[in-house]
């Protein structure tokens, strides 16, 4: 199922760890948001920013440097 698919079900965290399994390269909120064919939006990128905050308090996602983030491994 497409990140797109997904978000239109209401999983928008499930969304997010879509497009985390489509690449091999941390990615930084505005990137993510793009790759969910979201508009880039302030609002949009602060709120995938603190979805991927809380997903790396959880111990699903690193970010490796401030701001850029990847699936552990």
């Amino acid at each position: 199922m497409l990140a797109a698919e997904l978000q239109a079900a209401g999983g928008r965290t499930a969304a997010l760890l879509a497009v985390f399994a489509q690449t091999d390269r941390p990615l930084r909120a505005r990137g993510v948001c793009e790759a969910m064919g979201l508009e880039p939006a302030p609002n949009n990128i602060n709120d995938v920013r603190l979805k991927l905050k809380r997903l790396t308090g959880r111990n699903i996602l690193a970010e490796p440097e401030p701001g850029l983030f990847a699936l552990r491994p």
